[in-house]
């Protein structure tokens, strides 16, 4: 009887099957591609056949190779829970999150929630991908990253969209423009005024248009003077008077202490979803229900100051 192979190769042939790349898979395990080259031979040589078909532009996997790829899936899903029951029974919790997150969440919401994540548990090792909604979902779609969190609506109906919580956009302005009188501004009055912009792809502008859509107003309407990819980079330039813009309420509360812009809510008002994001169908790791279970403790509440409130949350651990 053969001996049952070694899991790396099963992991290699897996990743390479899932990515139809061995220059990707070679990145995603932190191998060299020679590395992974040698495992595939090596699995083909067990099985005295090839796995897959190469052209000079593509690979794609043979009719056994297919049937190896179904069964080499649940095989490291069977090993992922013998692993998981293991830990749990001897109360070790560790392993590699790949998550993404859109700008704003990542840049003023996980910060502090990762850190207290962190000092809970602390084997677990987090690798954060950080990109506009349309660079999450498709590193989703290709298994680049466990799940995601973006900011708006994700078309793609293959993915499973959990809520987090609502977010509230804002208009900013800097001090001494004629807005800084009101609270409150009506969305056609942002037409008179240079705006500055988020870049093509984001989340925010995506909502923001759609917003404009349902006041039978074009974005394109608007004197966009500055097209930028950084929330920093807006609040700057706006604090600076080169414009107003529309932003999360959660991203500029530093800001608004400071005295470097002035918050106006829209009339009428306007929100979008935070929203976690992940494959329907994906086996999930141990860590990855740990540290869902985790944000799910801060989702459940909604505050305009993230950072006063976090050291009143729980975040004590449900199971």
């Amino acid at each position: 009887m053969k001996t049952i192979m070694a899991d790396r190769r099963l992991l290699a042939f897996y990743t390479v099957a899932r990515l139809l790349s061995f220059t990707k898979a070679a990145e995603s395990l932190h191998m060299t591609q020679p590395a992974i080259t040698f495992q595939i031979r090596q699995l083909e040589e067990y099985f005295n056949t090839r796995l897959f078909d190469r052209t000079h532009s593509r690979i794609t996997l043979t009719e056994v190779g297919e049937q190896v790829y179904k069964y080499t899936k649940k095989i490291l899903e069977l090993y992922t829970r013998m692993e998981d029951t293991v830990k749990e029974i001897t109360g070790e919790i560790s392993g590699i999150l790949m998550i993404g997150a859109s700008s704003t969440i990542a840049e003023y919401l996980l910060p502090v929630l990762l850190g207290d994540f962190k000092l809970k548990y602390p084997e677990i090792h987090i690798q954060l991908s950080v990109s506009n909604i349309s660079g999450i979902v498709s590193m989703i779609e290709n298994n680049e990253i466990d799940f995601g969190l973006v900011e708006g609506p994700v078309a793609n109906k293959s993915l499973a969209v959990e809520l987090c919580r609502m977010d509230q956009l804002v208009a900013i302005v800097p001090w001494g423009h004629p807005l800084t009188e009101y609270d409150e501004v009506l969305v056609q009055q942002l037409m008179d005024y240079p705006y500055i912009s988020r870049e093509k792809g984001s989340g925010t502008r995506e909502v923001i248009i759609e917003y404009f859509n349902q006041a039978d107003l074009s974005f394109h309407d608007l004197n966009i003077v500055m097209e930028l990819g950084s929330i920093e980079a807006i609040k700057g330039a706006v604090a600076s008077g080169m414009g107003v813009s529309i932003l999360s309420r959660a991203a500029i509360q530093k800001d608004l202490q400071l005295g470097m812009v002035k918050e106006l809510n829209l009339n009428p008002p306007l929100e979008r979803p935070f929203s976690f994001v992940y494959q329907k169908q994906k086996f999930r790791l141990q860590a990855i229900e740990k540290l869902l279970k985790f944000l799910h403790n801060y989702c459940g509440v909604y505050t305009e100051d993230w950072e006063m409130e976090k050291d009143n949350l729980s975040v004590e651990d449900e199971s």
